[in-house]
């Protein structure tokens, strides 16, 4: 039976052929199939009711006005089973819980900093991924063809015998290996300082240098124009002040091996004062022409000071004369930091220095002496004019000090931060200003750079762990992580250890006990901070004298 015929049909022919659209209000709207209109209006036939049928099944049958083409469905050809049971493969089980490796990638110099994470956290992460890792990979990789079917076993179905029927863990032998091999202990670093002294008026300048620590405990500290001491729970104690009103203190650093410790200011006057009987022993006005002096450090007994004068000159305090011993130069703009290799003097060590012109230099001083045959401006010393030393020994006459060994351009700001590896010789880190952000590590028995690895924020001071291989950075303004921040890296992988916030401004300075356990930090925010951030030295056991040992018999 057709549908013209059926009982649906006639009644829907029945309803049209009793609609009137003379008297309809409403527009007729139109349908597919039907002819457009014309413009000129036509005389009104009465249309035959075989036309009216064919249109009105055609309307009826297009309801929805979407073409009535259908798609044929895609035939998948499974290959076993008779119900349809997903079954996901491997590799996209380990794609959905991101247990695939990182790509290999060529090895590269730059790296990015990554956000610091809780690393208990960090080592539950990879034990969960070793777990499902482990887990994932016990069945061989199923072919693509047979995806949609069921795994096949990857042992046979009757063997019984290589499983325990008492045990009732649903993990592999295999993972329960992996969960109870022993992890490597984690040191908990303490995020919050526990001790915080009040630091009035201190310096808030880049290019100055007012905290450090004695080997005998003591903490010195520059605040306006006084210097002063403080040692555990004892009082503070004022150290010096400046003798002209105007001046200020720019600088302090102590002796290596005891209590002696020197102070510069920024009108250019350099003294050295004993901190426990707080009397001044030597007195150099005047040292750098009236400039600021930055940067201070210290080998053995002779002190090499930093100027904004962009000179470098060495002091040798056994010296009765209150002349330098030598002047370097080889910055064009201020020197904001100097850092000696060791205490052995200048025959067994090497000076770095960083100066606002992006540049570092590393000076080798073997075989420096003075000549009072020549002045500083080259001409005779007759004149009473302060006489200038020259360069002799191994090296040839004025070439010893006199030229940088090493001069390295790679920093794009003002390069402060300086430290010594006091576990790998000749390694040397770098830390650039605000438009650098970068901590690089030199080999200076070779002048090559290891590496560098961008913080990016601008560090401020460096200062190595004697206790275990790492490194503190002071950092201040950043454009992409918290700024303010204490950063402790482990080397050479240069992981984040972690990082410790509390300062509310750049933090300027830096420096570690004697212990080598406890740092201090000072900023612009007016706060002097201790933090517990290093294990504690571990002591040397004691060698037994052997009764085998020939220079311990009596003869």
């Amino acid at each position: 039976m057709s549908f013209l015929n059926s009982r649906f049909g006639k009644r829907l022919r029945a309803s049209h052929e009793f609609y009137d659209e003379n008297r309809s209000p409403k527009r007729k709207r139109r349908r597919i199939g039907d002819p457009p209109p014309s413009s000129a209006k036509s005389p009104t036939k009465s249309p035959s009711r075989r036309t009216s049928a064919l249109n009105l099944a055609r309307a009826t049958t297009d309801v929805t006005n979407t073409p009535v083409r259908r798609r044929k469905a895609p035939r998948y050809n499974l290959e076993s089973g008779d119900r349809f049971v997903l079954s996901l493969d491997r590799d996209s089980l380990r794609a959905s819980y991101s247990l695939d490796d990182a790509p290999h990638t060529s090895p590269s110099r730059r790296k990015k900093l990554k956000v610091p994470s809780d690393p208990v956290t960090d080592q539950a992460n990879d034990l969960y991924k070793s777990v499902l890792r482990t887990e994932f990979a016990g069945s061989p990789k199923a072919s693509p063809s047979t995806s949609f079917a069921t795994p096949l076993p990857a042992r046979r179905s009757l063997s019984f015998g290589e499983s325990n029927p008492f045990d009732t863990s649903p993990l592999s032998p295999e993972t329960r290996l992996l969960m109870n091999q022993p992890r490597p202990r984690i040191r908990q670093v303490a995020k919050a300082a526990f001790k915080t002294l009040d630091a009035a008026d201190l310096a808030e300048d880049f290019y100055t240098n007012l905290i450090d620590w004695a080997p005998s405990g003591l903490l010195a500290v520059g605040i306006g124009e006084q210097v002063f001491l403080w040692k555990g729970d004892s009082d503070v104690t004022k150290l010096c002040s400046v003798s002209t009103s105007k001046d200020e203190y720019s600088a302090l650093s102590f002796m290596r091996t005891g209590p002696t410790i020197a102070v510069s200011t920024y009108g250019g006057n350099l003294d050295v004062y004993d901190a426990e009987t707080l009397c001044l022993t030597r007195k150099y006005p005047n040292a750098h022409d009236g400039m600021r002096i930055g940067a201070l450090s210290w080998t053995s007994y002779v002190l090499s000071s930093g100027s904004r004068d962009s000179t470098i000159r060495h002091w040798d305090i056994r010296d009765r004369d209150s002349r330098p011993i030598k002047q370097s130069v080889g910055h064009t703009q201020e020197v904001c930091g100097l850092k000696w290799s060791g205490d052995g003097g200048i025959q067994s060590s090497l000076l770095a220095s960083g100066g606002n012109d992006n540049k570092l230099c590393i000076w080798d001083l073997r075989g420096v002496k003075r000549d009072t045959g020549f002045s500083w401006s080259g001409v005779s010393a007759a004149a009473n004019e302060a006489p200038s030393v020259r360069s002799a020994g191994t090296f040839g006459e004025k070439t010893s000090g006199t030229c940088p060994l090493y001069k390295f351009r790679q920093h794009t700001a003002a390069v402060k931060g300086l430290a010594w590896d006091p576990h790998l010789p000749g390694v040397l880190a770098s830390g650039g200003g605000k438009d650098d952000r970068h901590i690089r590590f030199w080999n200076t028995t070779t002048g090559t750079l290891i590496n560098e690895i961008n913080t990016q924020s601008q560090v401020c001071n460096l200062v190595w762990s004697t206790n275990s291989h790492e490194l503190v950075s002071a950092q201040g303004y950043s454009t992409a992580t918290a700024p303010y921040q204490v950063c402790i890296w482990q080397y050479p992988s240069m992981r984040l250890v972690t990082s410790l916030a509390g300062h509310s401004d750049c933090v300027q300075y830096l420096a570690l006990s004697p212990e080598g356990d406890t740092i201090v930090t000072g900023s612009a925010d007016q706060t002097v901070r201790f933090w517990n951030v290093f294990p504690s030295r571990v002591p040397k056991a004691k060698v037994r004298d052997s009764v085998l040992d020939f220079g311990k018999l009596i003869r």
